[in-house]
């Protein structure tokens, strides 16, 4: 696979690690602590946070919230994280976030989902 592309426009942090053939489009953001899999693809506006671990061929559309903090009043900040298989489809507007503590911290997605908003 080829070295990843990353539009000029768009922000990836510093501490992100993108594998071969990642492509990263204008406007996306790829947060701090995220690891995406070889093929993954973030389209433009997309938002893919962290810590978050993205196995293989991941396709992120426009206006998606992935890897975000958790959407629970009780999170305090604590270090949670998203841990997501390969060959997910995560459409516009949708959200995951990642776990909370007393859940065990870890939100897991497994392979091959298709995720849709409403």
């Amino acid at each position: 696979m080829s070295m990843p592309e990353i539009h000029e426009q768009a922000i990836v942090a510093s501490g992100a690690k993108l594998a071969p053939g990642v492509k990263v489009g204008a406007y996306a953001v790829v947060g701090e602590e995220v690891e995406l899999g070889e093929g993954c693809i973030v389209h433009p506006h997309a938002t893919v946070g962290g810590p978050a671990k993205y196995g293989r061929n991941n396709v992120f559309y426009s206006f998606c919230s992935i890897g975000g903090d958790p959407q629970d009043y009780t999170f305090r900040g604590e270090r949670t994280e998203l841990v997501v298989g390969g060959g997910n489809i995560f459409r516009e507007y949708v959200t995951v976030s990642r776990g909370t503590k007393k859940g065990g911290g870890v939100t897991r997605i497994g392979n091959e989902n298709f995720f849709l908003a409403y």
